[in-house]
């Protein structure tokens, strides 16, 4: 089967560090063309990433006929103009998270990339990568008993960065939006539901344009079970998953980041003690490229689809708003 020709709207960090070896050393997917507003940076990009194709525009990009799907690692606020622009093109779209500024924001993406008929995938690449598949089935197996809670932690200090776009509030930044996504996901992904109510404190930085530099929450489950998490760009880094069971607790010390060595392994604790699991050494990006390689080589539907990416908003929306008002919010 061909191979799914990929182009890459944006030279950002995080495309050249990740995204783009993914989608390179994919089984499913290549990187044919990469495009900027300065064609110069483009070219630079390019010839550094071994890239076909360097245009000095995301429309000529979109215009490229034999272009079939799209990475968008820019900036949150051109998250939806670009994901509507590259459907309108036919163009499959893996998104950057979080999908967009809001949840109608996403809800326009998802309806826009169902009446084109392209996929719509937010690249939350920690969930193609088997730990996880392999701690629900832990889950399942009954060995930690019922889940009554989980904390989740992932935090950073950039904050000296002051001109960096995560320090933008009109462009999306904030540690809700850059890092807290991760543990809010990871709870919807192992308990499979949608939490009911969140309340979240947040410390907001006038030096960093406002935006939440600090976040700490909780989000309301089923049956009494709790989501807790930390989230931060001006604090000391911590990247962490526990889940707490009745019988046992599941630790997953590297939860988001992969090192593709020994400190992707988790550990399981139980009364029989603490053993540890060892996991595949691979690169989480390439899966996520192969998995919507394959749902558009197939045609079939993918596991994270485009009304995940706004069940997800929905919950960050609420976050951010308990954060600013100083007050629990219920989700509908």
């Amino acid at each position: 089967m061909e191979k799914i020709r990929w182009g890459i709207l944006g030279c950002a960090g995080i495309a050249k560090r990740a995204g783009i070896p993914g989608i390179q050393q994919s089984e499913t997917g290549m990187v044919k063309a990469i495009a900027s507003r300065r064609i110069d940076k483009a070219k630079e990009t390019a010839q550094e990433m071994n890239i076909e194709t360097a245009y000095g525009s995301y429309e000529e990009l979109l215009a490229d006929p034999d272009i079939d799907a799209v990475y968008i690692p820019l900036p949150n606020h051109l998250h939806k103009e670009w994901t509507i622009r590259a459907a309108e093109a036919g163009k499959h779209v893996l998104c950057e998270k979080p999908a967009a500024m809001n949840t109608e924001q996403a809800e326009e993406m998802k309806e826009a990339c169902e009446k084109a008929q392209v996929l719509f995938a937010e690249a939350f690449m920690y969930r193609y990568h088997p730990r996880y598949a392999m701690i629900r089935d832990i889950i399942q197996s009954g060995e930690i008993g019922d889940i009554r809670s989980i904390h989740g932690t992932f935090m950073f200090n950039n904050a000296d960065d002051k001109n960096n776009v995560r320090y933008k509030q009109e462009w999306g930044g904030g540690s809700l939006y850059d890092v807290g996504v991760y543990p809010i996901s990871a709870a919807r992904l192992i308990l499979g539901q949608e939490p009911k109510a969140a309340a979240v404190h947040a410390f907001f930085s006038p030096e960093h344009d406002d935006v939440d530099m600090m976040a700490s929450g909780i989000l309301e489950f089923e049956n009494g079970v709790t989501l807790t998490f930390q989230c931060g760009m001006w604090a000391h880094f911590q990247n962490e998953l526990s889940i707490v069971g009745t019988k046992g607790r599941i630790d997953i010390p590297s939860a988001f980041v992969v090192q593709q060595d020994e400190q992707d392994h988790f550990f399981v604790l139980t009364e029989n003690g603490r053993r540890q699991v060892e996991v595949p050494m691979v690169n989480q990006y390439a899966l996520q490229a192969d998995v919507l390689g394959r749902g558009i080589q197939s045609q079939e539907p993918i596991p994270y689809d485009a009304s995940d990416a706004v069940s997800n908003m929905r919950v960050l929306d609420a976050c951010l708003t308990s954060a600013r008002e100083q007050r629990r919010i219920e989700l509908k």
